[in-house]
C-alpha cells in the first residue's frame, strides 16, 4: 500500500456556510417520483452520477457494488413484467394489513408503468465476494453498508443534476439477476428509476420528522 498527499480543495469560512445552506435548500426539494417523462436524458449525465457512486467509501476499499444502467426498451419491458408479478403477490397476500395501511396514503399498487416510461433504470447489485489478489475469492467487509452509502451518493448526484428518481424494491428481486445476466456472487440491492418528472407529476404531501427529534448534539 502506497500513500499520496490529499488533494481535497475544501471550502472554508463564509463560502462553506453559503454552500451548506444552498445544498440544504436543493436537497430538501428531493422527492420520490412515480410519474416520469419519456424525454431523453443525456447518457453522460447518468454515467457521471454513477461515477460519483463508485467513489463512495467502502469497507477495506472492497467496493462491493455493480451498477447496471438500462436504457434498452425491451429490457425495461421485461423488468416491468417480472417486477409487477412480484408486486401482485405482495399486494395480494405477502404484505401484512399494517404494511398495506402504511402504503395506502401513497396510493401505490402493483402497476408500475414508470419502469417503462422512464428513460433509465439503474439496477444496483451487492457483491458477496470479490476476486482476491493472486486468485481465489476474498470476503467483503460491511458490503450492505457500503452499497447503501454508494446508492445514497448516486441519488444525491442524480437530484443535483436535475433528474428525478425512485427507489424501487420489489421483493424478491432475483429476476434482476436473471434478466441482467449477473453472476451468483451478486445479489440485487435495489432498482433506481431515473429521468425527468412528467409535466403533471404529483407527490404526496408529507412531513419530515422534526430535526430535534432525529438529531442529538453532545
Amino acid at each position: 500500500m502506497t500513500f499520496e498527499p490529499l488533494r481535497f480543495a475544501g471550502r472554508t469560512g463564509q463560502a462553506a456556510e453559503t454552500f451548506a445552506e444552498d445544498h440544504l435548500a436543493i436537497m430538501t426539494q428531493r422527492r420520490s417520483v412515480r410519474a416520469f417523462s419519456s424525454d431523453p436524458v443525456p447518457e453522460s449525465i447518468v454515467l457521471n452520477c454513477v461515477r460519483v457512486a463508485c467513489s463512495a467509501p467502502s469497507g477495506a476499499n472492497g467496493q462491493p457494488w455493480h451498477f447496471v444502467v438500462v436504457s434498452d426498451p425491451a429490457t425495461k419491458t421485461e423488468i416491468r413484467k417480472a417486477a409487477e408479478e412480484e408486486e401482485r403477490a405482495f399486494y395480494d397476500h405477502r404484505a401484512s394489513d399494517a404494511w398495506l395501511d402504511a402504503l395506502s396514503p401513497l396510493g401505490t399498487d402493483a402497476n408500475k408503468p414508470f419502469l417503462e416510461a422512464a428513460p433509465y433504470l439503474i439496477a444496483v447489485f451487492q457483491e458477496r465476494t470479490r476476486k482476491a489478489d493472486g486468485g481465489g475469492t476474498a470476503k467483503h467487509y460491511y458490503p450492505m453498508e457500503s452499497v447503501g452509502i454508494a446508492t445514497g451518493m448516486l441519488i444525491s448526484a442524480l437530484h443535483q443534476s436535475g433528474l428525478a428518481c425512485l427507489t424501487h424494491t420489489p421483493s424478491p428481486m432475483k429476476f434482476l439477476q436473471k434478466i441482467l445476466h449477473r453472476p451468483k456472487t451478486e445479489r440485487p440491492f435495489l432498482l433506481l428509476v431515473v429521468g425527468y418528472p412528467a409535466a403533471d407529476a404529483e407527490v404526496p404531501v408529507i412531513e419530515r420528522r422534526p430535526f430535534s427529534e432525529v438529531v442529538s448534539q453532545i
